[in-house]
């Protein structure tokens, strides 16, 4: 089991930039990606960013050229800068590892942020 914490949340006004982490204890040497995920106020949640353990990163068409995932280590296995806030970025995100491609794996408790003048 992997439990993840996120971090870094809050309050940015429009243009802003804020970087959530997501650090990882237990079975860490387990986790094949890291996905970030959000869910806006009344929507569906939303694919934002996944990093592979290799590296490999792949991002929503929507943050493509404003966010960046990267990762530290094992225990800091994803974090996500995020430039150039728009208001439609406003939602609770959340970090999700997996063992392997597809696997629904273990999530943390979210972070929210707000985009707001």
């Amino acid at each position: 089991q992997v439990q993840l914490v996120e971090s870094g949340g809050g309050l940015v006004q429009p243009g802003g930039s804020l970087r959530l982490s997501c650090a990882a204890s237990g079975s860490i040497l387990s986790i094949y990606a890291v996905n970030w995920y959000r869910q806006a106020p009344g929507k569906q949640r939303e694919s934002v960013a996944t990093i592979t353990s290799g590296g490999s990163t792949n991002y929503a068409d929507s943050v493509k050229g404003r966010f960046t995932i990267t990762r530290d280590n094992a225990k800091n296995p994803g974090y996500l800068q995020m430039n150039s806030l728009k208001r439609e970025a406003t939602a609770v995100y959340y970090c999700n590892a997996v063992p392997f491609a597809g696997a629904d794996g273990s999530w943390g408790q979210g972070t929210r942020v707000t985009v707001s003048s």
